[in-house]
């Protein structure tokens, strides 16, 4: 309840200037409206949607068993690891690193097994700018195909607690 009431007459239709920015706002409403199922289906950004169910310890075993299988280096105690083109490569997300290092071959397709062990984490390839958001429980499948040699870095871009900073990964990718 107000203290007093407003005029009879307080509401009136817009005019002028303001059917203006009604109508441009309302016109750039509708392009987007447009624009984004557009680009979700024709612009290719999007990861393939490929997702399963998959328990944490069990997804931790498929990582150390694809370590053990096709390990070839070490950087800085953490495994080097190389799949055959055409395979599938696991990468684990876990507070405060990535493991392992992926060493793919420029211009092969691989299928990229991502998850996390313990809490929400972000994946962002870097200087590509590649983001997903990594869930306990999920198995992330994309595929990439990587179309230049070089050091790609991953970073964590979502708060997982107080290393956060510290969570970066590789992917190096050769000719």
């Amino acid at each position: 309840m107000s203290i007093y009431s407003p005029e009879a007459d307080w509401l009136r239709p817009p005019h002028g200037a303001e059917r203006v920015w009604i109508g441009l706002a309302f016109t750039w409403c509708l392009v987007m409206f447009i624009a984004m199922p557009y680009w979700h289906f024709y612009g290719k950004q999007n990861s393939t949607g490929e997702s399963y169910r998959v328990q944490p310890g069990a997804f931790a075993q498929r990582v150390q068993q694809f370590v053990a299988t096709h390990r070839v280096g070490d950087m800085n105690g953490i495994p080097v690891v190389e799949p055959p083109p055409g395979s599938d490569a696991y990468l684990q997300a876990q507070m405060w690193s990535w493991y392992p290092i992926l060493k793919l071959r420029k211009g092969q397709t691989y299928r990229v097994h991502i998850s996390s062990i313990d809490l929400q984490h972000g994946f962002s390839l870097q200087p590509i700018n590649m983001n997903f958001q990594i869930l306990p429980g999920y198995d992330h499948v994309l595929t990439l195909t990587p179309t230049s040699a070089g050091e790609f870095t991953i970073i964590c871009n979502e708060f997982c607690g107080i290393g956060h900073h510290l969570m970066t990964g590789r992917i190096l990718v050769d000719e």
